[in-house]
């Protein structure tokens, strides 16, 4: 189902005349473009919509042009009908209401007086193939940056210079770090969303990102050792079983009709099997992912569906250490997006179930 496909059965299913997006994840799913200008508006500067026959775009008139010519990649010029307004004259939700027919019944993603609330999450799942697509070449670049930057790295660089070497890695491949997080020996042990400091990495360090771009976001964790405490690479690994079985039980769940509950669940077991019992407790574990950095996270009986194709971007930590990659996963495959041939892996199973992945380990720079 091509993404027409879908609007016209929200359409159809909640009765609508029209469906706007004014999100700007939502703009990219659906444009594959950029409506973004400041990035702490959670409203971009434009919004496109679906009536059942015509795309309509609606924004103003400093941004009209602009948007016509560039950021419009995934639908034909001849197509989209361009309604603006005069910058001065309303916000963008008032434009919309404004350009929506008295009789129309219309959703938004936002809130806009008169017209429905719609979640788009669901809306954007499963991935077409043309995201999938820039999903492999978003994750190998997402990859390549971080990696590029952890093979540099030094016992007394600071956190804060990390995370700016990051943003620039990934800057320069036209990619947007939404999260940046870094932590040095002892703060990974003490926080699990280890936000940088000052502080020097010390004995080792643990890089996580989500990275952006199009809409889509990819997000990986990558460890770096120089003299690390003699417990990491256990739980590195046992990490790394944990998100193994999640991708594992994620397959087997896209295949039978089975939800996040189900994968919670096994998420679960495989903390007890691998001696960490509870830990999940401590941090989120992830979930899907696409155009947001978790479309979805899962919790104890949660019955968000397990779409096939989709992203899905698990995290399990145990004290210290974290295993995280993007994974694509299929009705026959699980495919890691965020992989290089440049670092070092090892293979791990999945507790109880029949997955065997290369998963990245732990890169040793010698102090």
């Amino acid at each position: 189902m091509d993404k027409r496909e879908r609007l016209e059965a929200v359409l159809e299913s909640h009765d609508l005349d029209s469906v706007w997006f004014a999100r700007p994840n939502s703009f990219a799913w659906l444009t594959g473009g950029n409506s973004v200008i400041d990035r702490e508006s959670d409203t971009g500067v434009a919004a496109i919509g679906y009536d059942g026959t015509d795309v309509r775009l609606v924004t103003n008139n400093i941004e009209a042009d602009r948007i016509a010519a560039e950021e419009l990649p995934d639908l034909e010029a001849s197509e989209v009908s361009i309604e603006q307004f005069p910058w001065h004259a309303s916000s963008l939700g008032e434009a919309v209401a404004e350009h929506v027919g008295t009789d129309e019944r219309a959703a938004a993603d936002i809130e806009i007086p008169g017209l429905e609330r719609i979640d788009p999450s669901a809306v954007r799942q499963p991935l077409t193939e043309r995201d999938r697509e820039r999903y492999r070449e978003l994750g190998g670049q997402t990859a390549s940056a971080v990696e590029s930057v952890c093979r540099e790295l030094q016992p007394e660089d600071t956190e804060h210079e990390v995370a700016s070497a990051l943003r620039i890695a990934l800057s320069a491949r036209d990619i947007e770090a939404p999260v940046v997080l870094v932590g040095g020996s002892e703060r990974a042990q003490q926080y699990r969303h280890y936000t940088p400091t000052e502080a020097e990495l010390g004995d080792y360090a643990l890089v996580s990102v989500t990275a952006e771009r199009a809409g889509l976001h990819a997000s990986c964790t990558r460890t770096v050792a120089f003299d690390p405490p003699s417990w990491l690479e256990e739980r590195h690994e046992a990490a790394a079983r944990v998100e193994t079985t999640a991708l594992a039980a994620t397959r087997a769940a896209a295949e039978d009709g089975g939800d996040a509950g189900d994968v919670f669940a096994a998420v679960q077991d495989a903390y007890d099997a691998v001696g960490y019992a509870g830990e999940w407790e401590h941090h989120h574990q992830g979930g899907a992912a696409g155009f947001a950095g978790r479309e979805w996270i899962a919790t104890p009986d949660h019955d968000a569906p397990v779409e096939a194709p989709m992203a899905y971007a698990w995290n399990p930590t145990v004290q210290g250490a974290k295993s995280e990659d993007t994974a694509l996963v299929t009705d026959d495959e699980v495919e890691v997006l965020t992989a290089t041939d440049r670092w070092p892996t090892t293979t791990i199973d999945a507790v109880d179930r029949d997955l065997e992945l290369e998963r990245h380990d732990i890169l040793d720079l010698e102090a």
